[in-house]
Formats: C-alpha cells, structure tokens, sequence
C-alpha cells in the first residue's frame, strides 16, 4: 500500500525564553507583561503582530518587559527612570550567555551550504 501525500499544512508555535520555568507564580497570570499585563507572547497595545517586532526587554533586576512598554514607561516624569515592578534604577541586562550561544549556533547553521536534493556528492 502505497500512501501519497497531497498536501501538508505545519502547525508551529513560539514562546520568548524568559528565562523563568515557573511560569505561574501563584497569582493566575503567567508570564505577562508587568506594564501592560499582556502574555509575552502576545505583542504589546503598541504592536499588531507578536515576534521580533515586539521583542522583549530585560532588567538588571530580573524583571521582563515588552521593550515598548518599557521604552513608554521610561519616558514618563513619573517612573523617575525606575523599573515600575520594584522600583530600583532601571539598567538593561545584557543578552544571557545561553542566547549567546543559541544565537551562534543559528547563524553556523544558516551558513552551511546544504546542496538541493538530489546533487549530493556531485
């Protein structure tokens, strides 16, 4: 029995890698924005597409924002330059050592020629 297929429609799904495994923290809300309060993989009131586009933003002290929000935030008198969860002076967490690495081997991989189907060992 031979079994053709016509057609394949793939179903894929994303999350931000905050960082944090225990996504619920006794409150019932997950993983959301503190600012806006919209899931990290939902886009910010700012966005209309969730992604890249609305990429998130991390502070030294840990907590996570839609960069948007935060930026907003930030430009405000009144956040007095402080992150708006525990009001210590906001500074910007560089990129985790684990993204580093992921990162990397992404663009390893995006650079090796794979030859099409059918033209290996020519």
């Amino acid at each position: 029995m031979k079994v053709k297929i016509k057609a394949w429609h793939a179903i894929a799904q994303w999350q931000w890698d905050t960082g944090n495994t225990d996504h619920d923290e006794g409150d019932g809300e997950g993983d959301v924005c503190g600012i806006c309060r919209v899931p990290y993989e939902g886009c910010c009131p700012t966005c209309k597409v969730p992604g890249d586009d609305c990429p998130l933003i991390w502070g030294e002290c840990s907590h996570v924002f839609h960069m948007h929000c935060l930026l907003k935030w930030i430009g405000t008198p009144a956040s007095k330059q402080q992150c708006p969860m525990d009001r210590r002076t906001w500074g910007t967490c560089s990129i985790p050592k684990q993204h580093i690495l992921f990162a990397k081997i992404i663009t390893v991989t995006a650079e090796r020629k794979v030859p099409p189907q059918g033209q290996q060992g020519q």
